[in-house]
């Protein structure tokens, strides 16, 4: 009797292996076929594509209610997904998820997320990837949005992606029957309007937090920033190809070469 070989799935996030996100997201997968979970052993919100090159990664393995649950990485999301992918598992996986973020990858977070990152990561080593967020850093209910990450890694395990691309999921903290609809959307426009907090140690040396706020730039429910804050769940497709593709033309036209 032919039998049908369950997908791999590597989870990994950037809230750090003990994020409550990433226990959601591990249980969700583990529905679809078996997990593997690599994840950072601390904390690496906002590196983006950072990696470690001046020092030594370590893995350990991490359990949980005294179960092995998964490893850790002493270093960034793409840390994670370099060393799972050449050190701990022994072939490619099916698919690679990311999350669930504390917080929203909209917008010009986007370039920041590590979470992001990891996925982009895996679609760089061609695998199919996808990252999950919630819209919330406090009282963050994950039932919902790891109920949709399964449904729509499900699809994805099926239909595929293209090459180089990866989704982008970012899905509003309010409970399933307040869910606007399904949108897909484009990487909206913001920008963060700076607020570095000025403190004093114990000497009376300055030191500093950075804050801010971030400013929406455009208001249209095909971006998704609007879209989230309209409690629609988001799903942009993106890319690392960061080319201003329309310029190229008149860029040409400068006649450097004279």
């Amino acid at each position: 009797m032919n039998t049908v070989q369950k997908p791999h799935i590597l989870v990994c996030n950037d809230d750090g292996i003990e994020g409550e996100g990433i226990h959601a997201l591990a249980a969700a997968m583990k529905k679809l076929g078996r997990v593997t979970v690599v994840a950072p052993a601390e904390p690496h919100s906002g590196m983006s594509h950072a990696m470690t090159l001046g020092e030594p990664l370590r893995i350990k393995k991490f359990l949980k209610n005294n179960h092995f649950f998964g490893y850790t990485v002493s270093g960034t999301p793409v840390d994670c997904i370099k060393v799972a992918l050449s050190h701990i598992l022994p072939s490619k996986p099916d698919l690679i998820v990311s999350g669930i973020n504390y917080g929203s990858n909209t917008a010009t977070n986007t370039l920041y997320s590590g979470t992001v990152a990891a996925a982009i990561e895996g679609s760089i080593q061609g695998i199919t990837s996808l990252a999950f967020s919630l819209t919330t850093y406090e009282h963050a209910d994950f039932t919902y949005a790891a109920k949709f990450a399964r449904k729509l890694a499900r699809k994805v395990l099926l239909e595929g992606l293209p090459a180089d691309t990866i989704l982008s999921v970012n899905i509003p903290n309010v409970p399933e029957s307040e869910i606007s609809g399904i949108v897909i959307t484009e990487q909206g426009r913001s920008r963060w309007e700076e607020d570095a907090i000025e403190r004093h140690d114990m000497f009376n040396n300055p030191y500093y937090w950075l804050s801010g706020t971030l400013k929406l730039l455009d208001e249209d429910i095909s971006k998704d920033e609007f879209a989230v804050r309209q409690n629609y769940v988001a799903i942009t497709p993106l890319s690392c190809d960061l080319t201003a593709h329309g310029f190229i033309g008149a860029l040409k036209q400068w006649n450097l070469q004279t």
